[in-house]
């Protein structure tokens, strides 16, 4: 994404905001105190999107707390994952709020039009890999990508993924999610040109060592071009994606 601060020096040489204007949005503090957290106002500045709030271990009150500063400082669309429905009511009952109790994900604000170089296309192993893919797709369709699912297309059937080849051709980012022994990662990164992120998920019998055989699978991947993310973590693969989605030559 184009750099918050460039866009407002961009607006000032086209004489759509004033000088004050200006240096008001480049002087917003960088994060605000609030006692048990430390809100950062300078992540969309710095990166190209809002500091991303991980909902597990907060209360409810304190993620309120949170999105309420951001929100009032124009921090949005806001991030909130790994959140389970309980405190999904409670933020909504305060802000607006889009859930997705399959991601464990909620969305505050708007999503943006995608404005990547091209779709970010998704791929799981399995339907039950599906709550990983979702917290992928959500997070990238809130960084301003286009997104393709292709769901259940795994190698125990791979006529199934093959059908839809058109679509790895057209991808200029593909996540590639899949438990058990991982090895979707690798027939997608033999089939691809372009980067494949994978996803191990801890889906999986005894042996599955809850994701590590997965996650050691796809970190020896013989093919070219493939990366790892943790276990279980669509969030990372989605922003990384978005990332790779939005890069701009630096001169």
């Amino acid at each position: 994404m184009i750099n918050e601060t460039r866009t407002t020096l961009e607006a000032l040489e086209r004489g759509e905001i004033s000088v004050d204007e200006a240096l008001t949005r480049i002087k917003t503090e960088p994060f605000e105190d609030i006692g048990y957290a430390m809100v950062d106002l300078h992540r969309k500045v710095m990166q190209g999107a809002p500091e991303v709030i991980y909902g597990e271990t907060k209360t409810a009150e304190q993620i309120i707390g949170i999105v309420e500063v951001m929100v009032e400082r124009g921090q949005t669309p806001i991030l909130v994952t790994r959140m389970d429905e309980a405190k999904a009511e409670a933020l909504a009952a305060r802000v607006d709020t889009f859930y997705s109790k399959e991601a464990r994900i909620a969305v505050i604000g708007d999503r943006p039009e995608p404005d990547g170089i091209g779709p970010i296309v998704i791929v799981t192993g399995g339907t039950s890999d599906i709550p990983v893919a979702e917290e992928a797709a959500i997070t990238a369709e809130t960084l301003g990508n286009e997104v393709v699912r292709l769901y259940d297309v795994g190698v125990a059937g791979i006529h199934r993924l093959l059908a839809h080849k058109e679509y790895l051709a057209k991808a200029s980012v593909i996540i590639a999610i899949a438990g058990m022994e991982g090895a979707l990662a690798s027939v997608v990164g033999g089939l691809a040109d372009c980067p494949v992120i994978a996803v191990p998920t801890s889906v999986g019998y005894g042996a599955a060592f809850g994701g590590l055989s997965a996650l050691l699978s796809m970190l020896n991947s013989c093919a070219s071009g493939v990366a790892c993310v943790n276990i279980d973590n669509g969030f990372g693969a989605g922003y990384m994606a978005s990332m790779i989605n939005h890069m701009e030559a630096k001169k």
